[in-house]
């Protein structure tokens, strides 16, 4: 990792915990600025320093540093378990949760609330982490299809590195572990394989919850 990637990571460690509404209404803010979202997209992307950072989002040193000094600021990039830069995810899922209506903030995914998706997911998703996966193929394909849904925007491309930072974050302390779940995002056509990218389809089926 860079020196300007290494400064950054120990002068603006991610926010967590006090101050989650108020960094809900940031964030439009943040992202209003180019050069923070083109920085954000390329580590989205898998550029896992600054140095890769600025090639891929075609910015200046000087435009790379701000700009990621500002999104760790935000806590929304940090640096993962190898050292290079990371989405935070967990942190997104934060701030969803703090902004959804009070009878959804108990840890109700966003399905919930009534129907029997909703049931399914409150019973295998807790707090935005995936508990375990159900045995019934129908009820799986609802809680893949859900994970799937928030985590993938449609159409993006990712380098499986991102798609395993990603999903470690819905496997922490549950039954399954972040390999498992992606094999199962595949098998059940919510994420595309070809060589080392991943995408999520336009258009996922859609199945039964019987």
């Amino acid at each position: 990792m860079s020196n300007d990637a290494n400064d950054l990571s120990h002068a603006f460690p991610p926010a967590t915990g006090a101050g989650v509404p108020s960094a809900v209404a940031a964030l439009p803010a943040l992202f209003a600025e180019e050069s923070r979202v083109r920085a954000f997209a390329a580590v989205a992307l898998g550029a896992g320093d600054a140095a890769q950072v600025a090639r891929a989002a075609g910015l200046s040193a000087k435009e790379t540093a701000g700009a990621l000094r500002r999104l760790r600021e935000h806590g929304v990039v940090t640096s993962g378990d190898d050292g290079g830069l990371t989405v935070a995810q967990g942190r997104f899922r934060e701030l969803a949760r703090a902004a959804r209506p009070a009878a959804e903030t108990a840890g109700t995914p966003g399905a919930a609330g009534g129907g029997r998706e909703g049931m399914i997911l409150r019973t295998f998703v807790k707090d935005g982490r995936l508990v375990r996966l159900p045995a019934r193929w129908t009820r799986k394909k609802v809680v893949l299809r859900h994970i799937a849904e928030q985590t993938f925007a449609p159409g993006a491309e990712y380098p499986e590195r991102t798609v395993d930072g990603k999903l470690r974050a819905w496997c922490e302390d549950g039954e399954v572990d972040h390999v498992t779940l992606r094999r199962h995002l595949v098998d059940f056509g919510h994420l595309r394989r070809s060589g080392g990218t991943y995408w999520c389809p336009a258009e996922p089926a859609r199945a039964g919850t019987a």
